[in-house]
């Protein structure tokens, strides 16, 4: 699976295995990516702003490496969130949706209401609350 859009609860969810597929038609959409959540992963959601972005914390690893671009996001004011890589495998994003739980948010992402030990699916949902109150 490269890429799948679907609607979500008031607006639109993509699946991507890795961030870097996201292009022009995923902007200001929640984005749920395999990949891990360091830095140049979040290079890529700065690109096209998606009003949500979710990655694999990868084991969190050295200085916080699996998670750091997470804070860069917050830069955007864009929630950024990753799962635990114990519920979802990395660089499976359907796997990801179906079973990912939260283990890091940013502050954008926690101005949305979403904590850590949610599921993801609970988490897109309150990005996109935020996107359609916003609108």
């Amino acid at each position: 699976m490269a890429k799948t859009s679907f609607p979500f609860a008031n607006g639109r969810v993509v699946l991507m295995d890795s961030i870097s597929y996201i292009d022009e038609n995923d902007r200001n959409a929640c984005i749920i990516s395999g990949s891990h959540g360091g830095v140049s992963s979040a290079r890529y959601a700065l690109a096209i702003p998606p009003v949500g972005v979710v990655f694999n914390d990868a084991g969190i690893g050295k200085d916080h490496a699996g998670i750091a671009g997470l804070h860069l996001l917050d830069t955007a004011h864009i929630p950024a969130m990753a799962v635990a890589h114990t519920s979802a495998r990395i660089g499976d994003a359907t796997d990801t949706w179906h079973c990912g739980i939260i283990s890091a948010v940013n502050q954008a992402a926690a101005a949305c209401g979403i904590t850590v030990g949610m599921h993801v699916q609970t988490a897109a949902t309150y990005v996109l609350q935020r996107q359609d109150r916003s609108s």
